[in-house]
């Protein structure tokens, strides 16, 4: 797994999201697989394989997120470059065929909100934005055809 940078808000909602997983949702779970085996016959229990199953899946996103968590990286704001666009920079963008300016934060996939702004550094877009300067045009590919977008303003 690769690392993925985090904004402080981000790795402390990733670290509750884990806590929730192991402190509630495992034990809930491990209490229906009790109440499932108290029924009796295994072999023809539904919600015995049911809390099962469950318990697997809840197991490997523990499992996943703990690798997530490993490779996590916080990057410190007071010594980013805004002298190109990077990772957790916020980037206005002006488009050029609608004239609209729009300003996206660059984030990891888990913290991603295109409702917010925050788009994941994977996308198209943030993809496309990676390394430019304020002034530069740019042609990004995007499902719905070429975007030409010009770098307005890069903070933090």
């Amino acid at each position: 797994m690769e690392v993925q940078y985090f904004t402080k808000e981000g790795l402390e909602n990733l670290k509750k999201e884990l806590l929730q997983m192991k402190t509630v949702e495992r034990p809930k779970i491990s209490q229906q697989i009790a109440e499932a085996r108290d029924k009796g016959d295994l072999s023809e229990n539904a919600e015995y394989d049911a809390a099962k199953e469950a318990q697997g899946l809840m197991e490997a996103k523990i499992s996943q997120m703990e690798k997530l968590l490993g490779n996590a990286r916080l990057l410190d704001e007071d010594k980013m470059d805004t002298s190109k666009v990077m990772v957790l920079c916020k980037v206005k963008v002006k488009n050029h065929k609608t004239g609209n300016t729009v300003q996206y934060q660059l984030v990891s996939e888990k913290e991603a909100d295109i409702s917010t702004g925050r788009i994941s550094v994977k996308s198209p877009i943030a993809t496309g934005l990676m390394g430019k300067k304020v002034g530069d045009i740019i042609d990004i590919t995007v499902p719905a055809g070429v975007i030409k977008m010009e770098v307005l303003e890069i903070s933090i």
